[in-house]
């Protein structure tokens, strides 16, 4: 009876477990883009205390055994054509499609990752609180296809550290992406936003009605 008793504990604690095991901490949120502006927190941003060594990357990125950085990651997730990968994870040939400027792209070198929020940004927004660990994650993040993108240098260059309240990629056609991406990004990490940046982005939303935005809070 005892015996019994305790098969029925142990089975049980092992389902509540599995179950456990199977939700995710964060579930995925998909709105409007034009709902999703609605989430964001509006804060006043202050960039005292910035400093981008604060931000550590390129680390040894998802997959430290595999020689590649963080940067070398995203570039070969990201290339339509994939590149050959050599020792060192140096990359030779492959394609990519910058969609800031809406060109192709095909050498590596022609390519920055850029954080779609930029770290500067990112600390004016909440992350000067942060933990280096913190961080690091932040700079790092492959969690999140919007996080980081393979642009040309010299888009990721003319856009530097400004939100889109200052800067909007130069193609006309990448602008309601882009500020997905930029909500989602914002809404991942829990980074608030300021007023004007709100304003901006609640106007071009407007111009973006099939636009959705999904995004999953960072662990």
């Amino acid at each position: 009876m005892v015996t019994s008793v305790l098969r029925g504990l142990v089975a049980a604690l092992l389902t509540v477990l599995s179950l456990t095991a199977a939700t995710p901490a964060h579930a995925a949120e998909t709105l409007p883009v034009a709902d999703a502006v609605t989430r964001l927190t509006v804060g006043a941003e202050s960039r005292d205390g910035y400093d981008r060594d604060a931000f550590r990357h390129w680390n040894s990125g998802d997959d430290p055994s595999d020689g590649c950085s963080t940067r070398n990651e995203v570039l070969i997730t990201e290339a339509v054509e994939p590149p050959t990968v050599g020792t060192r994870c140096r990359l030779t040939g492959g394609r990519w499609w910058s969609y800031y400027d809406q060109v192709w792209v095909t050498s590596a070198s022609g390519l920055d990752i850029d954080h779609m929020v930029p770290l500067a940004e990112a600390w004016d927004s909440g992350t000067s609180d942060w933990t280096a660990q913190r961080r690091e994650a932040y700079a790092n993040d492959q969690g999140a296809q919007t996080s980081l993108a393979a642009v040309t240098a010299r888009s990721n260059r003319s856009k530097a550290d400004q939100d889109p309240a200052q800067w909007m990629p130069p193609a006309a056609e990448a602008h309601c992406r882009y500020i997905a991406e930029w909500v989602a990004t914002k809404l991942r990490w829990n980074l608030t936003a300021d007023e004007t940046e709100v304003t901006v982005l609640r106007e071009a939303a407007g111009d973006c009605p099939d636009q959705r935005v999904t995004w999953e809070l960072a662990a």
